[in-house]
């Protein structure tokens, strides 16, 4: 049975961050049993808690039936295909892909926790889930994040 998934697409390091978003989504688009059904925008972003340049960031919405864990392990290597490194908490990236939501999952594990913990609390996500998941606009009303500047640069395609 398919679920649907959220994935935050981000990144702040190398010369074309939209084509490195894109080159992701193309990869997300080939994984066994997902569909990708939705892209948002592409939105530029100052970093949060985090330093470097501006952020590119979007929101793919993807049918599945890759459980959570097996999704994750999916996004991990394609990170690490992009060149992800993990030399400290909040460093740069090359690519970012977090999983936000998977249906009505609720987990808390060492490596994922579900919903995203901070996904209410960011406008680099709410406002490119709420472009293709308008009904998911509750978890914007929980925070304050509308001091966040943030740009809409234009579509994210396959």
């Amino acid at each position: 049975m398919s679920s649907r998934a959220y994935i935050g697409l981000g990144a702040n390091l190398g010369a074309d961050l939209g084509a490195t978003l894109t080159q992701a989504a193309l990869h997300l688009a080939a994984l066994p049993q997902t569909q990708v059904v939705a892209l948002s925008s592409l939105w530029r972003s100052a970093p949060v808690d985090a330093e470097g340049p501006d952020f590119v960031n979007a929101v793919a919405a993807l049918d599945t039936e890759l459980a959570p864990m097996a999704l994750l392990d999916a996004l991990q290597a394609i990170e690490l295909a992009h060149g992800r490194e993990r030399p400290y908490r909040h460093a740069p990236r090359t690519l970012d892909l977090d999983l936000l939501l998977y249906g009505d999952v609720v987990l808390d594990t060492a490596r994922l926790t579900l919903p995203h913990p901070r996904l209410g609390e960011r406008a680099f996500v709410l406002r490119p889930l709420m472009e293709i998941a308008p009904e998911l606009a509750h978890l914007a009303r929980c925070h304050d994040w509308a001091s966040q500047r943030i740009e809409r640069l234009g579509p994210l395609s396959l």
